[in-house]
């Protein structure tokens, strides 16, 4: 109709001074955020595009994608990557599963629960690099660690009163990375799992049980499906850091012994070769991989979201 009142409401969307006025208090974020992210990622992809040695400044030419053929052909570097997939897998499965494990015992009531919930978590709360000079000084030494006296109780019960004492960092160098990093992403993922075991209805539960389904059948059935996404989101966030680990790799091995992951090879690049361009094409790698990872973890978020609305 002709005379019908002009379109109002929500539906209408802002524009002009009005929508600037709304907008603009956030410019200055969004502007630190550009400064603080975005210019440093942009000055190191165009540092990767140069052969570039700190020790020989005057030497330094622009090679185009040179340095990423190096990158994908040097064996140190091949060798550091496949270090990080094994870490990365092995520390995300094995977490992932005890914090599995912690959760259902988290989700059943217990007196002092809230106790012991917090005693688990605390882990996830010590800062990285204090977490693994824990692990190697006062669990890995050799002459006075907390596992070789335990060792050395075990053997003195069995009537070895001096026994060998191992050295476990040099005699399992990649293990002993894995277990403090296990040990620190064990209580992620279980506040994760447990999240998603307390939005489980209780009816479903409940109605199972009556049906006469077992405990393991209500596990397999009716727990593990609803908890995949929680899995999923757990396995997707864990590997985004762990895949950028740099602290225990570097207090407790040095990157020594075959323990030095993709973070650590380019560190030394960097640092230690000052082949800055040769580094910063490995770095942009990282981040390439790291936002392929980071958006399947969105995906999952997004869909968790959307199965909660839906409920």
């Amino acid at each position: 109709m002709s005379g019908a009142p002009p379109r109002t409401g929500p539906a209408r969307r802002k524009s002009g001074p009005r929508a600037w006025a709304t907008r603009a208090p956030l410019l200055p974020a969004l502007v630190f955020l550009i400064a603080v992210t975005q210019l440093p990622f942009v000055a190191t992809l165009v540092i990767s595009l140069f052969d570039w040695n700190s020790l020989a400044p005057d030497a330094r030419h622009f090679t185009w994608f040179g340095n990423y053929t190096s990158v994908a052909t040097d064996p140190a570097l091949r060798e550091s990557v496949l270090t990080t997939v094994v870490l990365t897998a092995s520390v995300v499965i094995t977490s992932v599963l005890l914090g599995l494990l912690l959760a259902l015992l988290l989700n059943r009531a217990f007196k002092g629960r809230g106790f012991v919930r917090t005693l688990l978590i605390t882990p996830f709360l010590i800062v990285p690099v204090s977490a693994a000079l824990l692990w190697k000084h006062v669990l890995y030494n050799p002459e006075y660690g907390l596992l070789n006296g335990v060792w050395t109780w075990i053997a003195g019960l069995f009537g070895d009163h001096s026994p060998a004492q191992p050295d476990w960092i040099s005699g399992t160098p990649l293990i002993a990375v894995e277990a403090s990093l296990v040990w620190q992403w064990t209580p992620f993922m279980m506040l994760i799992l447990l999240a998603g075991l307390q939005s489980q209805p209780p009816d479903m539960m409940e109605a199972a049980r009556l049906d006469g389904a077992s405990t393991w059948q209500m596990f397999r059935y009716l727990t593990l499906p609803h908890l995949r996404r929680y899995l999923e989101l757990g396995v997707l966030l864990g590997s985004i850091y762990i895949v950028q680990n740099f602290d225990a790799v570097f207090t407790i091995t040095a990157g020594g012994l075959g323990t030095a992951n993709l973070p650590y090879t380019i560190y030394q690049t960097f640092y230690q070769a000052h082949e800055y361009g040769l580094a910063s094409a490995a770095g942009v790698l990282v981040v390439i991989g790291t936002m392929v990872i980071a958006t399947f973890a969105l995906r999952v978020v997004s869909s968790l979201f959307n199965e909660e609305a839906k409920r």
